[in-house]
Order: C-alpha cells, then structure tokens, then sequence
C-alpha cells in the first residue's frame, strides 16, 4: 500500500498546468525555409544523447526509468540517430536570420494565455531536434524544468528531472510554456502525451504532424515522440556517438549522417521528422517576474540535496551524503529509484516504444 501511495502521489505530480493545446500552421513556408537553412548550413550537429548524458544513470533519471530486471542498462541501448541545434538560448536568439521566429508575439500570447492570462513572457530557448527514420526506445520522459537558481544552463539535465519529478521543489518553480511544432509527412508518427499524470491513460497528437503542433508544459508533463520511416532504417549500419547530421553542400534537398567523412545514410527532406521547441517563461505578475529575475530567492545546490536526502531518510531510504553528487551514479540511481514513477500505464496501440535491448542488438 505505502508503494502504491507513492506511485499515486507521483503520478499526480507529473501533470502540467494545462492540457496542451493543439495549433496548426504554426510557422509560414518563408520561416519553415529559413529554420531548414541555418540546420543546412550551420552544422553539422551531435545527437541528443551525446549533448546532455555522460552516463547511463543520468539519461534513465530523466525518462520513467523501468528496465526489465535481466537487462543491465547501457548509453549504447539507447542510440537513435536523432540530432539536436539551439537557434536561440539565454534569451539569445543565435542566428539573426530568426529574429522574427524567436521574438514572436503569438508564441508569447499563447504562453500567457496557457497560464491562464499572466500578465508577462519572455522567450528563454528554441532549439530544434531532426532526424531521418528512427526508432524511439524512450518510454516517456520530462524535459529539463527550471527553478529559481538551479535551472538547465547550470545544472545536469537530470536533476532537473528528478527535481521535477519529486514534487518537492514546486515553490521554486519556474513557470514555462512551450511552443512545439512538428514536421513530418510519415503517417504513424505522431506525439503521445500523459496529461493527467501517467498513471492515466495518454492522449495523441494525430499525424501527419506537419507544420502542427502543441502549446504544453514539457517539464511536468510525461510525453514521448513516435517512432518514424521504415524499421529497416531506423538505425543505420555505423551510428555511434560520434555521428553527425548535416547537409549535402551539393543538394539542398539531401541530408547526412557522417561518421568523419564517412557517409553512413542519407535522407531526403520529405523523410525527415523536424521538431522545433520553442519555450518561454511566464511570470503572472510584476512581483512574480522580480523575484524571477533578482536573485533573492533562489535555490543553490547544496539546498536541492540537503532537500532530497532528509526527504529520503524520512521514508526509510538508506542514503550517504556523496562527496559529489553532481556526478556520483550511486547516488544517481537512488535519487531515481526514489522519484521515478516507472513506466506510463499505457500507450498509444499505434504507437508503441521500441525496445531498447532490441535495439542495441
């Protein structure tokens, strides 16, 4: 009972401010052009998994974290060829070419209107995700929410996960809102999503998912992309941690995943599943946006463990103070044996994970 309790309490927990809301024709063919070019012209660029994880602890820590107990976990179980760029970060938009897709005063309406008619938004990030076809051994996961002090710039991607997921830092908070946008004609490849926590049965943006999208709170809500393209070539002979995607300077229309100068498969641009991510913060009043803003209420790291370990000690978890906890695995997979809520109840019949020890094979 004191298991099932928990499992409740944090599946209660993962659930946004909002259901997402669903809008199409989110960007105009001009901005669609010049999203493509600057991934065309400015890479090439690393995959997701490269950028964000240096351990298997910390990629687990920010998905739902249930392995089958005979399988020992490994970076390499969940390479897919997906890759990622940022066109704008700290508030930045980084390409100037962007200006008006990053600044953008319907994306801001939206971001207040979802938090129910807060008085200001700034953006913070937009960053894009492409890749040919791939499969998708992710069983949900959150994206990297911010608190006042501890946020994705200067923390590890999956504490800000567990501190999502654990409910305990909500005073800290940051309000955001995100503006997600798909690009893709493959059929079955859509976005499953968990809105009532995922304990609950998931909801689905239908594809095809082109130039459609989501207004949604990532951090708090459960939610996964879909698998896409052919199985057969969902991984590609030679994909490694050091793959690059990039463009063919020959053909606009092409795409390449390259191992040094290798080629190791290409891609035509109706092949690909382009995301891009817009996110803002959303601040419901002048007083809200200062404290926000200068600093005196913020978390430092030494407050989120302190936090996590007295919590753990208080339901009978076991737990030293490691002398890194930054970067101790250990210390790692208790935190997420503790917070994580397993794998969603459900999902989508046409949209199911791909196995991540099949695909390691």
């Amino acid at each position: 009972m004191i298991y099932s309790t928990q499992i409740s309490h944090l599946s209660d927990v993962l659930r946004p401010a909002s259901p997402p809301r669903e809008i199409a024709g989110v960007y105009t063919p001009d901005q669609i052009a010049r999203l493509l070019d600057v991934v065309r012209t400015q890479g090439p660029w690393q995959l997701i998994i490269a950028q964000h994880f240096a351990s298997v602890e910390e990629l687990v820590a920010t998905m739902s974290g249930a392995m089958p107990v005979d399988v020992e976990p490994s970076l390499d179980m969940f390479l897919t060829p997906t890759f990622r760029g940022y066109y704008a970060n700290y508030s930045a938009v980084l390409y100037p070419e962007l200006h008006d897709c990053f600044y953008n005063q319907v994306f801001l309406e939206h971001a207040k209107a979802y938090w129910g008619g807060a008085a200001y938004a700034k953006p913070q990030m937009m960053l894009f995700n492409i890749n040919g076809p791939c499969g998708n051994t992710d069983p949900g996961h959150l994206d990297s929410p911010s608190f006042r002090g501890v946020r994705h710039e200067n923390s590890p991607t999956w504490l800000c996960s567990v501190m999502g997921k654990s409910g305990l830092f909500q005073d800290y908070l940051i309000k955001m809102a995100q503006v997600i946008t798909w690009f893709s004609h493959d059929a079955g490849s859509g976005f499953t999503y968990w809105p009532n926590g995922p304990a609950q049965p998931p909801a689905r943006l239908q594809p095809p998912i082109y130039n459609r999208g989501v207004v949604v709170q990532n951090e708090m809500m459960m939610h996964r992309g879909e698998a896409n393209g052919p199985i057969a070539l969902q991984r590609p002979a030679g994909l490694s941690f050091e793959t690059r995607f990039t463009g063919d300077p020959a053909d606009k229309d092409n795409w390449r995943l390259m191992n040094g100068e290798t080629v190791i498969a290409q891609h035509r641009t109706d092949e690909l599943r382009f995301l891009v991510h817009w996110s803002g913060e959303v601040f419901e009043d002048f007083a809200e946006l200062k404290m926000n803003m200068d600093g005196t209420h913020d978390l430092t790291h030494d407050q989120v463990f302190d936090t996590f370990i007295k919590d753990m000690r208080a339901r009978g978890i076991a737990v030293e103070a490691p002398a890194d906890p930054l970067h101790d695995q250990a210390f790692i997979r208790t935190l997420v044996a503790a917070y994580d809520f397993g794998s969603p109840a459900m999902y989508p019949t046409e949209a199911p994970v791909t196995p991540v020890y099949a695909s390691a094979a």
